[in-house]
């Protein structure tokens, strides 16, 4: 059995990811820093021959680098590791504060970084793949989104850089999605159903909003074998919004 870890997998496209692993039989340990949706996440799952939750913060060296060490004792190999786990601060740039611009480059960049660092000797020995969570923000932005466009911009250096420097043992890849409603796949007590107007769907070339599920088959996709030939790239999954001219 393949073994996986993400992070930030208990909710959102995270979650969705790990239904795609537990479909395809790979044992998936999920790091997330969020209990109730931890918990609900185990319940469903329900077989934990499947799937492992950790507690654990990302952000948090100490604390990540824990878990990472917790999980290597009990795994003979890592085969696939998805970094996932993501926050933001929309605020005016004159608000934002050196520590929350810190906490978001941690969660968003430093544990990506972090992550394949302790993990690469085991990756390297069971010649697996690594996919990271960017964004389309990496490439276009809106105001007051300095410190989650700037992460994602170094996820997406990252990642080709991590690519030579795991060759040709590891993959390493990235995906940038553009607006995919999360809300379906939120825990429950966050969990709604929003009926988008039809100007939201048809604003994209595609013909509508993303879904977590879209994410999930590219992430696997990724992942397995049959991307073998691919390795240090970024795959655009927004419905085609950042290839579309747009005048008013």
């Amino acid at each position: 059995m393949k073994t996986a870890i993400i992070t930030g997998g208990a909710q959102g496209i995270g979650k969705a990811i790990c239904m795609r692993l537990f479909k395809e039989g790979v044992f998936t340990i999920v790091l997330d820093n969020d209990r109730e949706a931890l918990s609900e996440l185990s319940d469903e799952v329900g077989d934990p021959g499947l799937c492992q939750t950790v507690f654990c913060d990302v952000g948090n060296k100490e604390n990540l680098n824990g878990a990472l060490d917790s999980v290597l004792k009990s795994q003979k190999e890592i085969n696939y590791l998805v970094n996932n786990a993501a926050v933001s601060d929309f605020k005016p740039l004159e608000k934002l504060t050196f520590e929350e611009w810190n906490r978001v480059l941690a969660v968003n960049l430093t544990s990506f970084f972090l992550t394949v660092k302790h993990l690469a000797p085991s990756m390297k020995a069971s010649g697996g793949a690594v996919v990271n969570l960017c964004s389309t923000r990496a490439f276009m932005s809106e105001p007051n989104t300095e410190a989650y466009s700037a992460s994602k911009g170094g996820v997406f250096a990252l990642t080709h850089a991590l690519a030579m420097s795991l060759q040709p043992h590891v993959r390493v890849n990235c995906i940038s999605p553009g607006w995919i409603d999360v809300t379906p796949w939120q825990k429950k007590s966050k969990k709604k159903t929003i009926n988008w107007d039809e100007k939201h769907h048809s604003q994209h070339p595609a013909g509508r909003i993303g879904k977590p599920e879209d994410i999930a088959e590219l992430v696997w996709y990724l992942l397995s074998e049959k991307s073998g030939f691919i390795t240090g790239q970024n795959f655009f999954a927004d419905g085609g919004m950042t290839r579309k001219m747009i005048y008013s």
